[in-house]
């Protein structure tokens, strides 16, 4: 089930919003697990199993390793706990790229070393594999208590809203919103605000430039305007798609009482790779600092170290995003460049530059062309084209599949990047104006600037309904991470 589909809009969010808001507050975690467990058996009930004892297994670990915090003990648990996790993640994810790169190297394929079967990744298993893994972290460091029930521990870990493609939440941001958190009527109208705007980006505009981007990647040897054009086409519906996932999730959280981090803040306005990061997958990006790149010994070590270290978390953290070799080279560009601008001092400079937020963009750019390539030749069958090794429009055929829909809610989706910021910094003054700050710590606007969000909310809700009744199904680009 994704939160695209009318399953999710129409019969799965109503019911579970009607059962936990019936519940007693003591309960509400009940609810919480039984519905994230609803949602998650929806795609598979088998694989449930595997989410239940992943959960279980990081509570006992987690008990243990409270129970013998600071002592040689409590580091061995630690060390099972992470080793149990990353076997998980490891088997499930990895074992098929392991046995086919082992073929390749032989000069055969699976089935040449007599394994017919292939592993289905679990859905998800990235996300909350991560957070079972900072939380045993995080109890060790003794940053989180593992005082709490199971059932909360369980609803945390399987909390729907996030589940399958995050954020990546900690259990010590969240732990206190599962003792006690405040449900109002102003918290709730904000959330639902979120979640349509969210919808409304996956809908309206990465759905709607999806189709360029796998034009340009399915096109054997494209021209240079149409490999810039689904390079671009392709930049932009991962950016509509993951943040507007985000937005959503942060959304149906505040429509549970929840207060979810930021996950996106305007990445592709940024001078630098350095601040990209800082703005792109906050919630993966904060994990990788906490948890691997402070654990290599961050920039305490020398020049040389950090640089290595900021490699090596990058290229682990795109092998998380995927068993590929296009993962891992794109880790490689991404931690390279870090590296570069911190050697240059770059990530200081950088603002006072005209040039240097297109020169970060088309790093970034060249940067998805890998990550969206089924392998790493088809990656270098758009940088052929781009570079006009191909001519400049190639074969016109082609050309006569785009649609002007297409291309104009390109043009759209481009404005949307760029007059984001100034949205949201107009949505918060017209709330700052003559507003009022709620109990449960929200802003409501003056009666004139809610009248103006609140319509406009209805009219893009409107829309996205509209052209989600026309549409077929489209499932979010980061559940096969």
């Amino acid at each position: 089930m994704v939160f695209s589909s009318e399953s999710f809009l129409f019969l799965f969010l109503p019911v579970f919003l009607l059962v936990y808001y019936a519940t007693p507050e003591r309960m509400k975690s009940y609810a919480i697990l039984a519905g994230s467990y609803v949602f998650y058996a929806w795609w598979r009930v088998d694989f449930l199993g595997l989410l239940f004892l992943t959960t279980a297994f990081a509570y006992v670990i987690g008990q243990k390793i409270s129970q013998h915090r600071g002592t040689a003990k409590g580091r061995s648990y630690l060390t099972i706990g992470v080793i149990g996790c990353l076997g998980v993640l490891g088997v499930f994810k990895y074992l098929n790229f392991f046995i086919d790169s082992f073929a390749v190297l032989l000069g055969t394929d699976a089935a040449g070393l007599g394994i017919h079967w292939r592993l289905i990744l679990p859905i998800g298993i990235s996300f909350y594999v991560f957070q079972a893994l900072s939380y045993l972290i995080d109890v060790y460091r003794g940053d989180a208590k593992a005082d709490a029930p199971f059932i909360d521990f369980a609803a945390f870990i399987a909390l729907f809203p996030q589940l399958i493609a995050g954020p990546i939440l900690r259990y010590k941001d969240l732990e206190d919103q599962f003792r006690k958190r405040t449900h109002s009527v102003e918290m709730f109208c904000d959330g639902f605000a979120r979640f349509i705007i969210g919808l409304a980006k996956k809908v309206i505009l990465a759905d709607a430039v999806a189709p360029l981007a796998d034009l340009a990647f399915a096109t054997e040897n494209p021209g240079m305007a149409l490999a810039w054009a689904g390079a671009i086409a392709y930049m932009l519906q991962l950016y509509f798609d993951f943040s507007g996932y985000s937005d959503m999730a942060i959304g149906l959280g505040k429509m549970m009482g929840f207060n979810f981090l930021e996950n996106f803040r305007f990445p592709y306005i940024s001078k630098s790779i350095t601040e990209f990061w800082r703005r792109w997958h906050i919630s993966l990006s904060n994990w990788l600092r906490d948890y691997l790149y402070i654990s290599l010994g961050g920039n305490r070590k020398g020049p040389g170290r950090t640089y290595f270290n900021l490699m090596a978390v990058m290229v682990l953290g795109g092998l998380w995003h995927g068993a590929n070799w296009t993962f891992v080279l794109w880790g490689f560009w991404h931690g390279g460049l870090l590296a570069a601008e911190r050697y240059l001092g770059w990530d200081r400079n950088a603002a006072r530059y005209w040039f240097a937020l297109p020169m970060t963009l088309t790093f970034v750019l060249i940067g998805w062309v890998m990550f969206r390539a089924a392998y790493v030749g088809e990656a270098f069958e758009i940088y052929g084209g781009m570079i006009g090794l191909n001519g400049l429009l190639g074969d016109p055929a082609v050309w006569m599949q785009m649609t002007r829909e297409s291309v104009a809610l390109m043009m759209l989706a481009i404005l949307v990047v760029f007059a984001e910021p100034h949205a949201w910094n107009a949505v918060a003054s017209l709330r700052s104006q003559d507003g009022q700050i709620n109990p449960d710590g929200t802003m409501s606007a003056s009666a004139t600037g809610q009248a103006v969000l609140t319509t406009a909310v209805l009219v893009i809700g409107t829309i996205t309904i509209l052209k989600l009744a026309e549409q077929s199904f489209s499932p979010f680009l980061y559940f096969q991470f």
